[in-house]
């Protein structure tokens, strides 16, 4: 119970630490070690129907990172400063539709389901992407929901990464068609079959932020 009870303090700890590190000290750079770590812990991450379709992208180039930087103004400080940067790109109908290639592939390859059993998989996913979810009705909510795939693993690589000591900070704000024409001048895309679902920089804090804020618990619960 003792330590159960120390792991539980220790994962609250994490969270109050975490922030979103607008700025980074450009001079402290996170080991291959630590950030293998974090990236184990984003392949690790559950997604719906166990498809992870995700792809990290960690962007070493410094001209890539000075291209992107005009066209995502959420990142101005993050970018330069980071000690590592990453696009977390979700797959798009190419891939996640129930009949793709990449799902046969999957389950065969990946999940080892037995190959009779691919037509019984198939014809569930159809119901659950076409009546249960409706998420077939554009291309635009089928790549949405692999997005929502994307943000947890994106949420628990910040979270593994506060609890070794390491600043992360998400974000949205680019100009997402720009960005994915950058990309793609680099056949990082994989000809539509991935698109960009999030940016996420990790590194270590210029300075303290402001103490952290939250709604209280019974605010945002509710018992029923």
């Amino acid at each position: 119970m003792e330590s159960k009870t120390k792991t539980k303090e220790q994962i609250i700890e994490a969270f109050k630490f975490r922030h979103a590190t607008k700025k980074f000290n450009p001079d402290k750079k996170i080991s291959q070690d630590d950030f293998s770590f974090i990236l184990e812990i984003g392949r690790l991450s559950p997604s719906s129907i166990g498809l992870e379709p995700w792809k990290f992208l960690v962007i070493e180039d410094q001209a890539l990172k000075e291209k992107l930087r005009t066209v995502s103004w959420g990142a101005q400080g993050q970018l330069p400063t980071a000690s590592h940067f990453v696009i977390i790109l979700a797959r798009t109908i190419k891939d996640v539709k129930y009949d793709s290639d990449y799902i046969k592939n999957h389950m065969l390859n990946v999940k080892k389901f037995p190959a009779e059993l691919l037509d019984q998989i198939k014809e569930r996913y159809k119901v659950f992407q076409e009546t249960d979810t409706k998420i077939l009705e554009t291309e635009r909510t089928i790549f949405d929901w692999s997005c929502k795939q994307c943000y947890i693993a994106l949420g628990n690589m910040m979270t593994a990464a506060a609890q070794i000591g390491i600043d992360s900070c998400p974000m949205e704000g680019f100009d997402y068609e720009a960005v994915t024409s950058i990309l793609e001048e680099r056949n990082l895309l994989e000809d539509g079959h991935l698109g960009v679902a999030v940016m996420v920089a990790f590194g270590y804090r210029e300075e303290e932020p402001r103490p952290k804020t939250r709604k209280e618990l019974s605010d945002i619960v509710e018992w029923v």
